[in-house]
């Protein structure tokens, strides 16, 4: 072998790996990017587990013979906080939403419940932190979509096998129990 050939040799192994370098890199970005917007899902949530106690205090007194619903609420918030795959965690928050809207459909029927400051102060945060977690979600699927397709694309789905990155699961509402009313009995 001369000069010349092992010169070519040594450029194309040192642009191959230039090249493994960078879709190498750009998976791991992707993927922490990922990791960050599951994060602000994360916090968002938490920030609900954090609300929902202090809801239900201060419905207590004014829904006595509504302790279903309460205990319904109480019930929904322990699974989500323990739910650790992202698909049960999917169905616990959607099971959780499902007994809020509950609870406040039922408080329009308890006008001083209604007229209570707590009580509006807590529905305004809880709202707006349901607002925050539907952004979020949204940030999140985003981002796992860019990570999925660049594990899928080619030629970097070959050094992601290589290096043995996995797709993401998106983190979706049930979108039935989105759509359909909330049941109030009495």
């Amino acid at each position: 072998m001369n000069l010349t050939t092992s010169l070519w040799i040594l450029v194309a192994v040192a642009v191959v790996v230039v090249w493994i370098i960078v879709i190498f890199n750009s998976l791991v970005r992707r993927r922490n990017q990922t990791d960050e917007a599951w994060s602000d899902i994360d916090i968002q949530l938490r920030r609900r587990y954090d609300l929902i106690p202090n809801l239900v205090e201060a419905v207590k007194g004014y829904m006595a013979h509504e302790r279903q619903t309460l205990e319904h609420i109480t019930t929904a918030r322990t699974i989500a906080m323990g739910a650790q795959s992202l698909p049960e965690k999917a169905q616990a928050e959607n099971m959780l939403t499902d007994a809020l809207k509950s609870l406040f459909a039922v408080a329009e029927n308890y006008p001083d419940l209604k007229a209570s400051q707590n009580f509006l102060q807590l529905q305004d945060e809880i709202s707006d932190t349901e607002n925050k977690i539907q952004a979020a979600r949204r940030f999140y699927n985003a981002n796992v979509r860019d990570f999925n397709t660049l594990l899928q694309s080619f030629p970097s789905n070959i050094v992601a096998r290589m290096f043995a990155f996995t797709q993401r699961a998106f983190f979706e509402i049930d979108e039935p129990a989105a759509r359909k009313p909330v049941a109030v009995t009495f």
